[in-house]
């Protein structure tokens, strides 16, 4: 009993989605209230946390302008560490093989078998003491600092993680230049 409502219920919430869904934008006059656009409105501007396509695509490829502050260079950092050297140690063994031959036909057929010892050579990775090689910490950046992004007064001094060739352009600039570039991230 409690299963038939449920189905039932079920089906006439998809009927009124569909319903709902079907009348919402059919003329442009709106049904009067407005509620629909406000409705409408608040959906699509959201929290930028769904898979929508404007969200995270057009932030990615966003090009930025703004007035030349500062660039700034960081280089590649390295430490010295150590890790377990492998070597290649290779050994010989053997094995037996079995080998058939057949002969004749029908109720003559005989088939022989014999064996025989194959050597091999077995090799594995062991370890072997420890290696000392050059680990890197971080990695080499190129940022541009910029004021009045994208024509916004109030936001200065925003960092931009760009490419080298971008920061060599930024770095010839004049200070204050205006300068337009696609950043890689933002941040330095």
């Amino acid at each position: 009993m409690f299963g038939k409502r449920l189905i039932v219920s079920g089906a006439i919430a998809i009927l009124i989605g569909t319903l709902g869904a079907c009348s919402g934008g059919g003329d442009g006059a709106g049904t009067g209230s407005g509620q629909d656009d406000t409705t409408t409105t608040a959906t699509s501007t959201g929290t930028g946390s769904g898979s929508g396509s404007g969200g995270t695509a057009a932030a990615q490829d966003e090009t930025v302008h703004g007035l030349k502050d500062s660039v700034r260079h960081v280089t590649t950092k390295t430490t010295r560490a150590t890790r377990p050297r492998l070597v290649r140690k290779c050994s010989t063994a053997t094995r037996r093989v079995r080998h058939t031959s057949s002969s004749g036909t029908g109720s003559r057929r005989k088939t022989r078998t014999w064996y025989t010892t194959e050597r091999y050579r077995s090799c594995t990775k062991v370890r072997s003491g420890t290696e000392t090689y050059r680990k890197t910490v971080r990695t080499e950046k190129w940022c541009v600092e910029l004021d009045d992004v994208n024509g916004d007064k109030r936001r200065d001094d925003v960092w931009y993680q760009v490419s080298r060739s971008v920061y060599g352009d930024a770095q010839a600039a004049d200070e204050h230049a205006r300068l337009k570039f696609d950043p890689t991230s933002e941040g330095c």
